[in-house]
């Protein structure tokens, strides 16, 4: 099976599905992340962009993703790009993976650029008579998911038991330092691990990541 992963942002594939990605990965599905923004000066440091790509290559190794997409739009200024053309890259990852399941944002998130890409990603993943993606399920994201409440409000329909992976999802989440805040910040290693409890007592399981099922094409 092949699994593409469409993030916003680096660090959203940990904090929404890192668990999801390490347990399908180990059991020899193709995992892959498409990142659609990108950070730039002058608002960050050249320091700062070369950490950050380090970052990312350590998260996905630790992950076991096979291959990452960079998309290079600005972050947070989606918003000043024609949707055709976010529509349109993220249609060519897709037709360059042919994934038969994706994991996108919830379209209900606090910042913009992840209703955008929720948004896009719709579009490039309707269902048509050629259409390759069988599922598609939204993610949760820690600090815009529970912040953007009044949008539109993430209800779990699926659960995935990542009992197992749960170590491997904190230690991927450890590479991102520039984004790791002090609890009780929602980005801390602390609230990453309770919020894995509370879905996983909503499963009856220890550990779990939740998803909104979007579409499931059945054949």
């Amino acid at each position: 099976m092949k699994i593409l992963i469409i993030a916003s942002h680096p660090d959203d594939e940990v904090l929404g599905c890192g668990g999801t990605i390490a347990k399908y990965a180990k059991r020899g599905n193709e995992v892959y992340l498409c990142i659609v923004t990108k950070a730039y000066t002058p608002d960050w440091s050249e320091e700062f962009l070369k950490k950050r790509e380090e970052e990312i290559a350590q998260s996905s190794k630790i992950l076991g993703i096979k291959k990452t997409y960079f998309l290079g739009f600005p972050t947070v200024r989606l918003d000043t790009i024609p949707q055709q053309d976010l529509v349109r890259s993220i249609s060519r990852t897709i037709e360059a993976v042919k994934p038969d399941t994706v994991y996108i944002p919830h379209g209900g998130d606090l910042v913009i650029d992840h209703r955008l890409v929720f948004e896009s990603a719709l579009v490039a993943t309707r269902p048509r008579p050629d259409n390759i993606v069988k599922k598609l399920l939204s993610y949760e994201t820690l600090s815009e998911t529970e912040w953007g409440r009044g949008f539109k409000e993430f209800i779990p329909s699926v659960y995935e038991d990542i009992t197992e992976e749960i170590k491997i999802k904190i230690e991927a989440m450890k590479s991102y330092q520039s984004e790791l805040k002090e609890f009780p910040h929602p980005r801390s290693l602390e609230l990453l691990e309770i919020l894995a409890k509370k879905r996983g007592s909503e499963a009856g399981v220890m550990f779990a990541e939740s998803f909104m099922l979007i579409r499931e094409i059945s054949s």
